[in-house]
């Protein structure tokens, strides 16, 4: 490829990394007010949060951004520009995946722990922010690694609204060479490298937050003993 193809793939990696980042930001806020909203103890704070969860868990990624960039501006008279389009389509879709990550890690936490807050006399949210989402977060990791690479795969959806993300650029790269298994097989390392990273950092997360709750993260394909008597590995 030419310089200036080169120069139209890289403006599409920037592209693609700026609207993961903001799309991450906006998921991981959603996530968690929504995961700990599914927890509250009033009911219909419980039934708010988990309608939001089931609508946009079982709806496409790509209606949704196809909805919030044309069906948006008739219904309220304003036009968000491609890059808020996909922010906003991308983070309340995957955000709601997120909440239910957030959900599960809470109601994980050892019921002692929770109780212990009680007969200090915390109050729900010292409860929360002091017992449970410390022993919480870190188990959240893992899954949102997993969601976090699925994130960047979305936003190749972006290129419908003919936003220049990598997936955009690779394809007017792709008109003008008449090559298809160069560019795509370009655009396919780049996503990898790309997520490659992300799952490292993610796992040197892991391990910061574990350390700081006094647990270790076990190595891949490690085999843990079982205490004497208990029958063998696992």
């Amino acid at each position: 490829m030419t310089s200036g193809l080169w120069e139209l793939v890289l403006r599409g990696v920037w592209v693609t990394v700026q609207l993961l980042f903001l799309s991450a930001l906006l998921a991981t806020a959603v996530s968690f007010v929504a995961g700990v909203a599914r927890t509250h103890r009033l009911w219909i704070v419980r039934f708010l949060a988990g309608f939001y969860t089931e609508v946009f868990r079982g709806t496409s990624a790509l209606v949704m951004i196809f909805w919030v960039f044309f069906v948006l501006p008739p219904a309220f008279g304003w036009q968000l520009v491609p890059m808020w389009a996909g922010t906003l389509a991308l983070g309340l879709t995957y955000g709601a995946y997120g909440a239910e990550i957030v959900r599960g890690a809470l109601a994980a936490v050892d019921p002692a722990q929770k109780e212990g807050g009680i007969a200090l006399g915390f109050t729900p949210w010292q409860r929360m922010r002091l017992i449970l989402l410390p022993q919480a977060v870190p188990e959240m990791i893992p899954p949102f690694s997993n969601l976090l690479v699925e994130l960047l795969k979305g936003t190749a959806l972006v290129s419908v609204m003919g936003m220049g993300d990598l997936a955009f650029s690779g394809n007017l790269v792709r008109l003008a060479l008449q090559e298809s298994a160069e560019i795509y097989t370009y655009v396919l390392l780049i996503y990898f490298v790309i997520a490659f990273l992300l799952t490292r950092g993610m796992r040197g997360l892991e391990k910061k937050l574990k350390a700081g709750v006094g647990e270790a993260v076990p190595k891949r394909g490690a085999v843990t003993a079982e205490p004497a008597g208990t029958g063998g590995v696992r």
